[in-house]
């Protein structure tokens, strides 16, 4: 049986801090002179309840294992959607489960909104819904990682694995709470750089803290109504995003090692395909849909970060490119399913599944040649092991057939194809921005409030890379654990 009170205890831990955290927005609302009243009471209200549980629990000592772990996951984003949701909804005015999804979008940094026009936002939600992308960004479970050893010295290693299954977890220090220090050292510090490049570039304070929070945590929620577009004439604020956009994109172990001293830290087979791709695509946009007539280095700058945006799954637009034509859309879609490194904060499948998948399919295809020779697959010079194989594949199948139901139901509800395939895409992989209804210029309030819960589910999905959730659902992982 589960031990529900480690479960407890455990999730209470981490929305006391998340919570904490919340009270943050609270006095950006009190200092721009905003009525934060009902907004306070709701945070003091979720805290109070996560500390009472946890107090109650104090003496409890926890046993903390696998299943524990992976229900611990899925609880806690259940909770912060909830949790999330309810400021929203009480400062904005708009139904709950509009405000679960957008909070959800902003936790899992799809950056998908049910709001059109967001500069009539309070200060205190615009940073409400950008501080959820930065805390979601490194990933809740790291920051619960941080706090597990506090709590449970023994146990951090199984919970640090939930939320990234499918592709190992490479520990760069021997206590695995060392490593989550580590990577919410970079991330504060890409997050500084960001800012004060933003800052540097003509921004303004807010929005560039604003701005650098959903750049980071590759999230895409934006101050302005025309996103990224807002500052499309700015060279310099464009360049940085693109540049914070492609880095945050990229594995942080390797961002740790570089700070570390190791000059050969970004030499990986995954991290040169990545940026091979952004570029190449990039190269291939710019020339798709330059007729001739129009500034060459515009189209340049507004393709590189418009593959820069999609393939991070960051979701920051800077000009409609949906009207780029067919080959165009064909490219975007390709930059919208590939995904950025693992161990990023990006979403999507990631690159590296895609090198292992490629290279087992070339090993099948020579094997079937030369059947009797003994292969093997290498990804930077140290073999693949065949249960992890097994798992990309098994990750691929998942993937798609969770995008291939959204997708479905959505078009059984009467959406057009391109809406119901790009709205399932975006949603999986934590996109934000699809096509046709949902495309760079829109947003989704038009779907209805279950169609805004099913996506909501689907973007945890995808957040929890599928084997986190489905495993849920089968008998052996209830009986066996």
């Amino acid at each position: 049986m589960i031990n529900i009170r480690s479960v407890l205890k455990f999730v209470s831990a981490v929305g006391i801090v998340i919570f904490l955290l919340f009270l943050i927005p609270v006095a950006v609302g009190y200092y721009y002179h905003e009525n934060m009243l009902h907004h306070l009471y709701a945070v003091l209200g979720l805290l109070s309840l996560n500390v009472v549980i946890f107090l109650a629990l104090k003496n409890h000592k926890m046993s903390f294992g696998i299943k524990e772990s992976i229900v611990s996951v899925n609880a806690i984003w259940i909770l912060l959607g909830i949790g999330g949701a309810l400021p929203l909804y009480l400062q904005t005015g708009i139904d709950f489960s509009s405000a679960f999804f957008e909070a959800i979008s902003g936790f899992t940094t799809t950056g998908a909104t049910v709001f059109s026009n967001v500069e009539i936002l309070p200060k205190s939600i615009l940073f409400h819904r950008s501080l959820m992308h930065w805390i979601g960004g490194m990933g809740i479970i790291v920051l619960g990682v941080g706090l597990f050893p506090l709590i449970n010295p023994s146990g951090s290693l199984s919970l640090f694995k939930a939320e990234s299954t499918g592709i190992s977890t490479d520990k760069i220090t021997p206590k695995i709470k060392d490593t989550a220090s580590k990577l919410w050292k970079v991330y504060l510090l890409f997050t500084i750089a960001n800012i004060l490049s933003l800052k540097f570039f003509g921004m303004d304070w807010f929005d560039a803290v604003n701005q650098a929070f959903a750049t980071v945590s590759t999230g895409g929620f934006s101050t302005k109504n025309n996103s990224l577009g807002f500052w499309a004439n700015n060279n310099g604020i464009m360049w940085t995003t693109i540049f914070f956009m492609i880095a945050s994109g990229m594995n942080f172990l390797a961002h740790i090692r570089f700070l570390s001293g190791d000059l050969k830290s970004y030499n990986l087979e995954e991290i040169k395909w990545y940026l091979f791709l952004v570029a190449l695509l990039s190269a291939i946009l710019t020339f798709a849909h330059f007729d001739g007539f129009s500034d060459l280095y515009q189209d340049f700058m507004n393709s590189t970060f418009t593959i820069s945006s999609i393939m991070t799954t960051t979701g920051f637009v800077s000009t409609d490119y949906s009207t780029w034509g067919n080959f165009s859309i064909a490219l975007v879609l390709i930059a919208t399913i590939i995904g950025a490194n693992a161990g990023s904060t990006a979403g999507g499948p990631k690159v590296i599944r895609y090198l292992i998948y490629f290279k087992n399919i070339s090993l099948e295809i020579r094997r079937s040649i030369k059947p009797d020779s003994i292969m093997s697959i290498f990804l930077d010079e140290k073999p693949i092991k065949s249960n992890i194989i097994s798992s990309i594949f098994g990750f691929f199948a998942l993937y798609m057939t969770t995008i291939f139901f959204v997708m479905i139901y959505l078009y059984a509800r009467g959406y057009n194809e391109m809406t119901s395939l790009s709205t399932a895409m975006t949603t999986v992989g934590n996109v934000g921005p699809g096509f046709s209804l949902v495309g760079p210029a829109e947003n989704y309030a038009f779907y209805s409030w279950y169609d805004k819960i099913v996506l909501s589910f689907a973007m945890i999905i995808g957040r929890l890379e599928c084997y986190t959730v489905f495993i849920l659902l089968s008998k052996t992982f209830w009986k066996k654990f």
